[in-house]
């Protein structure tokens, strides 16, 4: 039996490598425009490889550490995590781009403690469902602590505003204690109010409420040239693709016309430079890192290490509802939301924290390959 998945390490890899490659093609030409005039065409890719050679770095670190301590320390990341998300709102502390304020500047490095949330959730549920174990079919005492907790946690969120990453660490709080045994109508009834919210907070916001209306009609004339001018290049780049691509580097739709190419619609670049197939491929690379997490954490709870099994099963929830909002946005199946692909897309915070959260689960499943040898963690 090999001491860790390779398999895992090498999926990984190559998701963060291809990443770089297609980050530096979607920004290649960025420095043409007034708000990139100072950048070199190289930029991106420069800042993204260091991005991930650090996250790699990292990663050994973080490896060493047994999922006994990361058990341990959850309850005390979370609340770290939160007065960071608290800081963020506070003028002169807090970063903002494009109308949004979601990053705390070190100078070399903007931290967007959003991103760290998304992991430390991960453990704070998976911790919090192993604590309440007992009471996890009690209302009071098991399910509405944990909902006011993620209600505190929304709002800091929606004051950012960042209604994606909230999103993503709801499904991943409600993930985890749905694995976890919490009773089924209570968790209907939750879920049916939190989607009743995610409405009235889009009906109540008209910005929001606009983005919405321009979804369902895209090449309408006024939408097509406002709210869902990113979302018809989208698809406009895909439809370019076809089957196999206009080619590595020839896409036109990251010539000034698709905004955000390296960030947040780096798949509709893939799509027009790659086609069909490359999409495709990308899909099954994220299924099987999805598939595997709930393969592992599966393996973990019959060893009796629930909270490890959890743990993984949340990693697993985590990557594969950013993955699906990512892709569905670039597709025109969801609206426009501001997600980044994990471990592919341009930004220091969200490789490495999806970088750390990957060597949780290489963590787990070692773990559980030592036990199933007979061997002591």
């Amino acid at each position: 039996m090999m001491e860790y998945d390779q398999a895992l390490v090498w999926v990984t890899l190559i998701l963060m490598v291809f990443g770089m490659v297609m980050v530096y093609s979607a920004s290649i030409s960025l420095p043409d425009s007034p708000k990139y005039a100072n950048y070199k065409n190289n930029h991106f890719l420069v800042r993204q490889a260091m991005f991930v050679c650090f996250a790699v770095l990292m990663s050994f670190i973080v490896f060493r550490v047994r999922v006994e301590d990361w058990q341990k320390a959850a309850p005390y990341l979370f609340i770290f995590t939160l007065v960071l998300l608290l800081l963020v709102l506070i003028p002169g502390l807090g970063k903002g781009v494009n109308g949004a304020k979601r990053w705390l500047s070190f100078k070399v490095f903007n931290l967007q403690p959003s991103e760290l949330m998304k992991l430390f959730m991960v453990l704070y549920a998976a911790d919090y469902t192993v604590r309440k174990q007992e009471y996890m079919h009690k209302l009071t005492k098991g399910f509405l602590p944990m909902m006011v907790t993620v209600a505190v946690l929304g709002l800091l969120l929606l004051l950012e505003p960042d209604l994606g990453a909230f999103g993503v660490i709801v499904c991943i709080a409600m993930g985890i204690l749905f694995l976890g045994g919490i009773n089924g109508i209570w968790f209907g009834g939750i879920a049916t109010t939190l989607v009743g919210i995610f409405a009235s907070v889009i009906l109540l916001s008209p910005w929001r409420r606009e983005r919405i209306f321009a979804y369902l009609n895209p090449f309408e004339e006024d939408n097509a040239l406002g709210k869902a001018y990113q979302l018809t290049h989208s698809l406009i780049a895909f439809g370019r693709g076809e089957l196999f691509g206009v080619g590595l580097g020839a896409s036109v739709e990251k010539l000034h016309y698709l905004p955000e190419a390296h960030t947040d619609f780096l798949l509709a670049v893939i799509g027009e430079e790659l086609g069909f197939v490359g999409v495709v491929t990308v899909i099954f690379l994220f299924y099987w890192i999805v598939k595997r997490a709930f393969d592992i954490g599966r393996q973990a709870i019959v060893l009796d290490a629930t909270f490890a099994g959890l743990a993984a099963k949340g990693i697993g929830i985590w990557i594969g509802v950013q993955t699906f909002i990512n892709m569905g946005v670039n597709l025109g199946l969801l609206p426009t939301k501001g997600l980044t692909l994990p471990l592919m897309s341009y930004g220091g915070s969200g490789v490495l924290i999806n970088c750390i959260g990957l060597t949780l689960l290489l963590r787990i499943d070692y773990e559980n390959r030592l036990m199933m040898r007979g061997g002591r963690v």
